[in-house]
């Protein structure tokens, strides 16, 4: 993939939440529970995007966006509501726009790593895992056939951390554990696989000092700054981000829970010099992604 010269910005972390094939005909229960939670949580209601939707909001805003879905049908039993094949073959529609990342569930071992090897042959660039919601411990020895083969591929690892909004205020928090998504496991990744290239989504709250030590400490892993509006971050993530960690900070929303212009506006209030939003906005994701 290329960049062109006129995109201003690449969005490391949007969601595909609907299939612009198979519409279902009637949520389930599960869904309908799960998008009121998240629409509370984040105040915030949004229709579930499709690829074409997303690439007609970034083709707007002169932005490329890395989109994916999550497989979680290990932990739920409930199959992703939009495939990879379908997110990598309509993400090849929008080259200049889309930049398709898998999902594997990280149970399948070397099921999964063939997966892998398929899906980049289709296109993918790289790979979402949801320790939280997927159910597993990102250093689980079990998980490592997976990571070989994203390593082997030159393909990128996404990791979830901190806190998540999915299951928020459910019962139980829907069966979701925060403890899975601890950064300091993917450290262990980051050791076992020196060549994997890895990013950590959000600010990891409360394990904010964690995935700061891990990015500053291992040469490939990198901070993506979605699902959090910037006026909440941390000030230690804000400190790290204009100094030692400024070519590690990876621009993204989670959209749709976020949108561009909200998380654009937000971070411009902390008043960053030119050089370094024009490196976190675009060019960190740039040279890792090899466009």
């Amino acid at each position: 993939m290329s960049l062109n010269d006129d995109i201003v910005a690449i969005d490391v972390h949007t969601h595909v939440l609907a299939s612009a094939r198979e519409r279902a005909a009637e949520e389930t229960v599960e869904s309908a529970e799960h998008a009121k939670a998240m629409a509370e949580y984040f105040k915030r209601d949004f229709t579930p995007p499709t690829v074409h939707d997303l690439a007609a909001t970034y083709r707007e805003l002169a932005m490329m966006c890395v989109a994916f879905t999550v497989d979680s049908s290990w932990a739920t039993g409930e199959a992703p509501e939009v495939s990879n094949d379908e997110i990598c073959e309509l993400a090849a529609e929008y080259p200049d726009t889309i930049i398709p990342f898998g999902t594997v569930d990280p149970h399948s071992g070397r099921r999964g790593a063939r997966e892998v090897r398929r899906l980049t042959e289709m296109g993918a660039q790289g790979f979402k895992f949801h320790p939280s919601s997927q159910a597993f411990y990102a250093n689980d020895r079990d998980v490592y056939p997976i990571y070989e083969a994203i390593e082997e591929t030159g393909t990128v690892a996404l990791f979830h951390s901190g806190h998540t909004g999915a299951g928020a205020g459910r019962p139980g928090g829907g069966g979701i554990r925060l403890k899975y998504s601890n950064p300091m496991y993917a450290d262990d990744v980051a050791v076992d696989f020196p060549e994997l290239r890895i990013i950590l989504a959000h600010p990891a709250f409360p394990w904010q000092d964690e995935a700061l030590s891990v990015a500053l400490h291992k040469p490939h892993v990198y901070i993506d700054l979605s699902g959090w509006s910037p006026k909440y971050f941390p000030p230690t993530l804000v400190q790290y981000a204009r100094t030692l960690l400024k070519h590690k900070m990876l621009f993204g929303t989670d959209y749709p829970v976020l949108p561009p212009q909200r998380w654009m506006r937000d971070f411009a209030r902390l008043e960053f010099d030119e050089d370094v939003t024009r490196m976190i906005m675009r060019d960190n994701a740039a040279a890792l992604l090899g466009l």
